[in-house]
């Protein structure tokens, strides 16, 4: 298999994830003692804060005569604490969803799934967008949706490489890509042939009949034995690289081939006992097989066309399909162009692309598990949801990083989601645009069309900022759909290894927050007089998920550098934000992780600091200029990504000035200041030696500042002979 990158085995660091399991598809029953120990959390920090207010107050304004040297100071300082209390609080409310809903839910069985699709499924596409992706990356993802139990579906690789590469690296890539789909076709075909085969003869067999014979028991048995079998070889072509490679393997793959051999052990363990298998029961077993099996896998590439946008992001390599879908075309190149023309009538396609009920899209270094399609589909067609636009599974972490960055890495984002199936609770959920399935009728409901550069470009999925599945959420909510996070771990998602390619994802993910507040805003002055209107809940976790970055950032800064007044600060501050931490520490807990962790990740959010500020400017400066903020992909490669060099000088600087904090607040007896700047300077310090690398980060920080310095001037590139083409200059006009 081809890959641009080397397929060594990455190290394990110390301090790595040792799990090798997944977390529990289903999440433990919350008890009522854990819900009312966090209602309890929530009135604690409330109140703390309250109080603190109160006491604050009371000292600066009646207790002394104010000035503005200590009015302002405190306003600062009250603004500061509200803000991060409100963080804390949301993430607690948010909390309170989840184990609300961890409480409630129950699985849908086995037999009313099969039940449900019997007599088959609403179309489906899968949509895998991908740029530059190691061809091992992308055929984790492929295998994983090819697998699913759906019998109606087609997926589509959207590669978004160079369509004409100039160098070997692109070149590889690119043929790696497109060979993929004709890989994972010929893979499956020999089990879904199998499995076709036999559900025809049992159809066959069958006319007239109520029941299944021990014979087709037994054949169906070892039809799932058999499918077993495939699966380990199918496991057994997974070229195992790092912990991804082993989940796919091990926890998808081999995981499904463990339950057909249940399941073979089940059919026979019922037939020798007797039990009468309804000739319809029986089918929906063969069509089990069939599903899994049954994929078609195409790759398609949209920088070839110039009918189609250009424009350098994931949202428009999905649009640009999403607007081809329902229509048939023929590939027309003239004039030195390539386009793609819709038929009317006369010539025959080329390109037929179908319009499905539903569309799934998928990152390309995201795995699903196999009940995935199964089971959000199916919540998707009851009755009461028509009106549901947007479902998914936020994603979690694979189990095992092998750096200890990774793994707290990993972490956060197996607390998000928690969160976000909190906020479902609520009604406040947003798409993570990792993967969901998506209504297409919403999708319509959304679009806009615009002419850029003579082409008419449709929009379903807005790109007006980097978090386009953000705004996208806020847009579906104002046209009166709905979105839902089913409630259980579907799917995984790959993780940066490494603090540049880290640093490139969450700047990325902190900008454009505060562009899309004023859309908010305008939802929920639309919904006031409506028969839906919003909740004060689900407004307040709104407008904290798209703000607090920015607030908390700012709000953090001006802590550590602004020396306030030793009366401002108050045992209270530290019991708004203990309830967080220690609600914190038990999910962690929960997910696998040490409740240690939670100091970890607190380092780790210092070194983030410099990070989450400069998307926060960034969203500032798009807001003002209006001018589109460039999309940046999270590098997918095996070979360590270069940090940016103020994203490492500001950890450094904060480590120095918390040193000289603590040393000049020891002097002057403030002793809460100084255990706060001490606290800092550990953790932040930690955290640069252990997640970044002491010489990971005196090179980036040389190398930005060489570069800094040192600028290379732009190559003069050598005028290049150009061939006369006829149909340019006739078509379009040597100018």
């Amino acid at each position: 298999m081809s890959t641009a990158f080397a397929t060594t085995r990455r190290r394990r660091q110390w301090g790595g994830d040792v799990r090798a399991e997944a977390l529990p598809t289903a999440p433990p029953k919350a008890s009522q003692r854990s819900m009312g120990a966090n209602r309890g959390a929530i009135w604690v920090t409330s109140l703390a804060w309250l109080a603190y207010t109160l006491r604050t107050l009371k000292i600066e304004l009646l207790d002394r005569p104010p000035t503005w040297s200590t009015v302002l100071p405190m306003v600062v300082y009250l603004v500061i604490v509200a803000a991060l209390s409100t963080s804390a609080l949301a993430y607690l409310i948010a909390r309170q969803g989840f184990l609300y809903r961890s409480s409630q839910h129950t699985r849908t069985t086995r037999v009313d799934l099969d039940a449900h699709f019997a007599d088959g499924s609403p179309s489906l596409t899968v949509l895998v967008p991908s740029y530059r992706e190691d061809t091992r990356v992308i055929r984790q993802t492929l295998l994983s949706a090819a697998l699913q139990e759906y019998d109606d579906m087609s997926i589509v690789l959207l590669v978004d490489d160079p369509a004409n590469p100039t160098t070997e690296d692109d070149r590889v890539l690119l043929d790696g890509a497109l060979s993929l789909p004709w890989e994972l076709n010929r893979l499956l075909a020999g089990p879904a042939a199998a499995a076709r085969n036999l559900l025809a003869a049992f159809d066959n067999n069958t006319r007239g009949r109520w029941t299944a014979n021990n014979d087709e028991l037994t054949d169906l048995a070892t039809a799932y034995s058999e499918a077993a079998d495939s699966l380990d070889d199918i496991a057994a072509t997974v070229v195992r690289v790092d912990h991804t490679d082993d989940f796919l393997a091990d926890q998808v793959v081999g995981r499904l081939a463990d339950e057909f051999r249940n399941v073979a052990a089940a059919i026979d363990v019922a037939a020798e006992q007797g039990v009468e298998f309804t000739v319809e029961r029986a089918r929906q077993l063969h069509l089990r097989l069939v599903r899994v099996f049954t994929a078609r896998v195409s790759a398609f590439q949209r920088k070839r066309f110039a009918s189609l946008s250009h424009e350098p992001n994931k949202a428009m390599n999905l649009n640009s399909y999403l607007s081809l879908m329902g229509g048939e075309y023929t590939i027309s190149n003239r004039a030195g162009l390539t386009n793609l023309v819709p038929v009317t009538s006369g010539p025959k396609a080329d390109l037929v692309v179908p319009r499905t009920d539903y569309v799934l899209t998928l990152d390309a270094d995201s795995v699903l598990l196999p009940e995935y399609c199964l089971r959000l589909v199916h919540i998707m067609e009851q009755p009461e949801n028509e009106r549901m636009a947007v479902t998914q599974t936020p994603y979690s972490a694979f189990p095992g990083a092998p750096t200890r960055l990774e793994r707290l890495a990993g972490a956060t984002t197996d607390l998000q989601h928690r969160v976000h199936q909190g906020l479902t609770h609520y009604g406040a959920t947003y798409w993570v645009g990792a993967n969901a399935i998506l209504r297409r009728t919403a999708l319509d409901d959304i679009a806009t069309t615009e002419i850029e550069h003579g082409i008419p470009v449709v929009r379903y999925i807005h790109d007006r900022t980097v978090i386009e599945d953000t705004e996208s959420s806020i847009d579906l909510g104002s046209h009166g759909w709905t979105l839902f996070n089913y409630g259980e771990r579907l799917s995984y998602s790959a993780t940066p290894p490494d603090f540049g390619s880290l640093a490139i994802q969450r700047q990325r993910w902190a900008d454009g927050g505060l562009i899309i507040l004023p859309k908010l805003v305008n939802q929920w002055r639309s919904r006031k007089g409506s028969a839906s209107p919003m909740t004060f809940t689900e407004y307040f976790l709104r407008l904290t998920y798209l703000s607090s970055i920015a607030w908390s950032s700012i709000c953090l800064v001006l802590v550590l550098v602004f020396p306030f007044s030793e009366t401002l600060l108050s045992p209270l501050v530290v019991l708004c934000a203990a309830p967080y931490f220690l609600a914190q520490a038990d999910d962690l807990h929960d997910c696998g992780y040490h409740r240690r962790d939670v100091a970890r990740i607190y380092g780790f959010n210092m070194v983030l600091l410099a990070i989450n500020l400069a998307g926060t400017l960034r969203s500032i400066g798009q807001a003002i200029t209006g001018s589109k903020i460039a999309f940046a992909r999270t590098p997918k490669q095996q070979s360590r990504t270069r940090t940016r060099a103020p994203f490492i000088a500001l950890p450094l600087a904060l480590i120095g000035f918390s040193v000289y904090t603590v040393n000049k607040d020891l002097n002057a007896h403030r002793w809460w200041h100084a255990a706060f700047a001490s606290l800092n300077a550990s953790t932040t310090l930690w955290a640069v030696v252990s997640l970044i690398g002491v010489f990971a980060a005196l090179g980036d920080l040389v190398t930005g500042a060489v570069r800094f310095v040192y600028r290379d001037a732009a190559p003069h590139a050598a005028p290049r002979p150009v061939a006369v083409d006829w149909a340019v200059v006739l078509d379009r006009g040597t100018a």
